[in-house]
């Protein structure tokens, strides 16, 4: 009475002296409330020790209460030497009895194998036991069994049967389980609703869990209207506990901007809280933050690091950057090897990008043998994901015969996938199929068309290509003028045939006023990368130009390549 204030003025101490007095007469309730009110200062100083002293008396006596609570000392070292044998001998004692709180503790020792050898089907029969006394904790635990196969046939329906019985007692964990499983439409049909629902009990008792995943359904809208500031409130409730994904979902947002004030540091800030913890993502995203240098200064050693922690946890994304700081030397000293160690371990996960850049370096034979069917084997596993570059580079395979039969309608079809997805190269390609009419029929407007597309991209290729069609007529109205233009765009982009063919249209005054120092520029340029028309071209030029016109030639193409060389260092 004086523990709980009843009938008299509610009193600690006065409750301990009475427990006192039965206690040390062999009174087995009060021998265990004495040591409740030692193990948690009530009326007392708080000490563990004494608390065991009047455990085990109560529990010598065969008080399961005492029993479990003697258990759960050892198990905690709390007063006693940690010992999970102690721990087991007292909860079974305790559980023999029918004590669920016991009960639940063996299912957690089992299942742990803490003191025990691990067993799952030893914890689900713990688990049952108390879960069938209407124990919450045992009923969340048990559903959680179910729902991984754990000791018992994986089964959605029982797992959410017993995540129920406990959410419906108000356990967050249970909640925010059977949040999951609406959420999934798992044992139960989808429903964004109800996954809210039991979203936002648990969150509301402060589970972080919940609160991260109430936070992606607002951000997805999905059940409750789209608010990225309702997102950001749930993240920052789970990040501030500490919840690594929290942590992470909330630098998505700063990064973004979104329901916050975009702010690269704020999402390094995050990015690191959860990396620190070990959550992949995280330490991706903070090689990605120190690769481009933003929210701190570029630093690719520190993004190697990062890069490194999310690939050796099995992360394919970042085993696939490692791999491209390897092949580039970023950070690390370059090496081939390891380029094609990360990327045939993301490869191996099915990543696509870890898939084409294999197909690179075995078509190249870079840090490897060079393997033409092996580069099409990696291609056509990223090609069939839809990745467009290993698309356009299967079709190049096909269209001459490196690695596979050569097959223009197999070209054909490759380069149409990529080019759809508006990848230029694959769509200059086409192109040049429609022109020749390769695994097509011809068509020189089809032609013109997809070196359109591409051109508009600014791949060179094409744009020299519709210089082609535009100086011959081809599917378009002849113009030299349009010729010259895109010969132009090219060849600024160092293209040596277009550079060539630049260079053929001033000689000759096509499109262009005749000008023999342009002439000359241009096809020095294309001849210094090995064109033997350009270096024709040039030396038949000579001929016709003073020495000082050769002088400002040679200045210009000095010019012309310096601005080049700068694009491309921008690019």
């Amino acid at each position: 009475m004086y523990l709980n204030g009843l009938d008299v003025p509610g009193s600690d101490q006065e409750a301990v002296k009475l427990y006192r007095l039965a206690a040390e007469q062999g009174f087995v309730e009060a021998q265990y409330n004495l040591g409740v009110m030692y193990a948690n200062g009530r009326g007392v100083p708080k000490s563990d020790q004494e608390a065991v002293k009047w455990f085990r008396l109560a529990a010598e006596q065969g008080d399961a209460q005492a029993q479990s609570n003697l258990g759960h000392m050892y198990l905690e070292g709390r007063g006693v030497p940690e010992s999970g044998q102690e721990a087991v001998k007292w909860f079974s004692l305790a559980a023999g009895q029918g004590d669920a709180l016991a009960q639940y503790s063996l299912g957690v020792i089992y299942e742990g194998g803490w003191g025990v050898v691990q067993d799952d089907q030893e914890a689900v029969k713990w688990y049952r036991l108390a879960a069938e006394q209407g124990f919450a904790e045992a009923q969340s635990s048990l559903g959680a069994m179910y729902a991984n196969g754990r000791g018992v046939p994986e089964s959605d329906q029982e797992a959410v049967k017993w995540y129920r019985l406990a959410a419906e007692q108000g356990d967050a964990r249970a909640q925010s389980n059977l949040g999951v499983m609406y959420a999934n439409g798992r044992g139960v049909p989808e429903s964004d609703q109800e996954a809210v629902k039991w979203y936002r009990l648990a969150a509301e008792q402060g589970d972080a869990r919940a609160q991260s995943n109430l936070g992606h359904l607002y951000a997805d809208g999905r059940g409750v209207p789209e608010s990225g500031q309702e997102a950001v409130k749930w993240f920052r409730l789970a990040a501030e506990q500490g919840y690594s994904e929290g942590q992470f979902n909330l630098g998505i947002m700063y990064l973004n901007g979104w329901g916050v004030p975009e702010s690269d540091q704020e999402a390094v800030k995050w990015f690191r809280l959860a990396g620190e913890q070990g959550y992949s993502d995280g330490q991706f995203n903070l090689g990605i933050m120190y690769m481009n240098g933003r929210g701190v200064p570029e630093n690719y050693q520190e993004a190697v690091k990062w890069f490194r922690l999310a690939a050796e946890q099995g992360d394919a994304q970042a085993q696939s950057n490692l791999g491209h700081m390897y092949l580039k030397g970023q950070g690390v000293p370059e090496s081939r090897q390891e380029a094609v160690k990360w990327f045939r371990l993301a490869a191996g996960q099915g990543y696509a990008l870890a898939q084409y850049s294999l197909g690179v370096i075995y078509e190249g034979g870079w840090g490897v043998v060079q393997d033409d069917q092996e580069a099409v084997k990696w291609y056509r596993l990223a090609a069939e994901q839809g990745d467009a570059q290993a698309q356009s580079n299967l079709g190049r395979m096909y269209a001459n015969g490196l690695g596979v039969p050569e097959s223009d309608q197999e070209a054909v079809k490759w380069y149409r996938l990529a080019a759809e997805q508006g990848y230029a190269e694959g769509q200059s390609h086409l192109g040049y199929m429609y022109l020749n009419g390769r695994g097509v029929p011809e068509s020189d407007q089809e032609a013109v068309k997809w070196f359109r597309l591409a051109a508009g991209q600014g791949y060179a290729l094409a744009q020299y290509s519709l210089g082609i069609v535009y100086e011959g007529g081809w599917g378009v109205v002849q113009d030299d003028q349009e010729a010259v233009k895109w010969y132009c765009l090219a060849a600024e982009q160092g293209y040596a045939l277009a550079q060539y063919k630049l260079g053929h249209m001033y000689a000759r005054g096509e499109g262009v006023p005749k000008n023999y120092v342009e002439a000359y520029a241009w096809s020095s340029l294309s001849a210094s990368q090995g064109n033997v028309d350009a270096t024709e071209l040039k030396d038949s030029l000579l001929s016709a130009m003073t020495s000082a016109q050769v002088a400002e030639a040679k200045k210009r193409s000095y010019e012309i390549f310096g601005r080049i060389e700068s694009g491309n260092l921008q690019q």
